[in-house]
């Protein structure tokens, strides 16, 4: 899939927690990012040119910890 500029090879991976304006954005690693809400809870994390660190994935889990809650997968 390639992205709009044509670079198949830099496609972010995004995780979209809350939907809620981000007040800020730490870069804890090279390429990896994470963004906060005005509560300092986060909102997003990113992953930068993903196709370097994840290698064709099979599916996506999750899980929710709390009681009742199901597991998830894609």
């Amino acid at each position: 899939m390639d992205t709009p500029n044509g670079d198949a090879e830099r496609l972010p991976l995004s995780l979209i927690l809350r939907e809620e304006k981000i007040k800020e954005s730490e870069e804890i690693r090279e390429g990896v990012i994470i963004d906060y809400g005005k509560d300092g809870r986060v909102v997003s994390i990113e992953m930068l040119d993903a196709s370097e660190n994840v290698a064709a994935p099979q599916g996506i889990y999750y899980e929710l910890k709390e009681p009742g809650m199901a597991l998830a997968y894609a």
